[in-house]
């Protein structure tokens, strides 16, 4: 494939890769323009594996090696000199490959629950490395879909992407709005909603009858303030993990992966 030499971080061939670094700026730019970053090899393989259509590539010129026999469908391939590439990007690129991709409209969550059995629901997750997280969890766990509440962060961000290892490529996820309110939409697909929470009235999670667990939506809120009130009043039943030692609570992300095994441990 031909490769264009980058010398000059300002290079307006690259400038998908400016400042990927700063959240509130890539915030801004990626979604109205349509893209998002892959970082590394392992990453952009499974982007492409998911269909998601590359824009360009920017890596390492003593890495180009890496991308043979890869179809890019014509994308253009940039290579520089790791200066050039953490004067242009802000940071040192350590995995030496870069990709563009451009983004997929979001499916209704509708569709996205037509085609699940266990679903998870994060409400206000807004930390990109605990959302990257779940994912991860979810796709290794069996869960068949993530939904998301207006306020949480953007899967298809860098490091969300990284954290996940691509596996946000991998599970599908939609938007639920308006908030709580559209929690409706899954009770009337047929789901029993569970709000993980560290609430004494709560039950614990292996207790749950198999009616609910067959068709369960687990219902996760953010890092410390965990789930509103008002998510809690739109769900079904109130479930916890139960902790050992005076431990009140897991990180998000653990507590999820938890509660995913949990959840499914009578699929295997």
């Amino acid at each position: 494939m031909p490769i264009e030499e980058i010398t000059d971080p300002g290079d307006p061939r690259v400038a998908d890769y400016r400042e990927l670094t700063d959240v509130a700026l890539r915030t801004r730019f990626e979604p109205p323009n349509g893209l998002f970053i892959a970082e590394g090899e392992l990453v952009l393989r499974r982007a492409l594996r998911a269909g998601y259509r590359p824009r360009s590539v920017l890596i390492d010129t003593k890495r180009t090696d890496q991308l043979a026999g890869l179809d890019l469908g014509g994308a253009p391939v940039y290579a520089g000199t790791q200066s050039v590439l953490e004067h242009t990007t802000g940071f040192h690129v350590h995995r030496g490959v870069l990709a563009s991709f451009h983004r997929r409209p979001l499916p209704p969550a509708s569709d996205v629950l037509a085609g699940a059995r266990r679903v998870a629901i994060l409400e206000d997750v807004n930390n990109h490395t605990n959302l990257g997280a779940i994912f991860r969890g979810a796709a290794a766990l069996g869960m068949d879909a993530v939904l998301l509440s207006p306020s949480c962060a953007d899967p298809l961000y860098r490091r969300s992407v990284r954290v996940s290892m691509g596996e946000v490529f991998a599970v599908p996820y939609a938007r639920l709005d308006p908030w709580p309110d559209a929690l409706a939409t899954v009770r009337e697909a047929g789901f029993t909603v569970l709000a993980l929470t560290p609430a004494p009235d709560a039950e614990p999670i292996q207790r749950v009858p198999a009616q609910a667990r067959n068709r369960a939506a687990l219902l996760l809120g953010a890092e410390g303030s965990g789930l509103s009130e008002a998510a809690m009043k739109a769900s079904d039943r109130r479930v916890v993990i139960p902790m050992s030692r005076g431990v009140d609570s897991l990180n998000v992300a653990a507590a999820a992966a938890v509660a995913f095994w949990e959840l499914t441990r009578t699929d295997t």
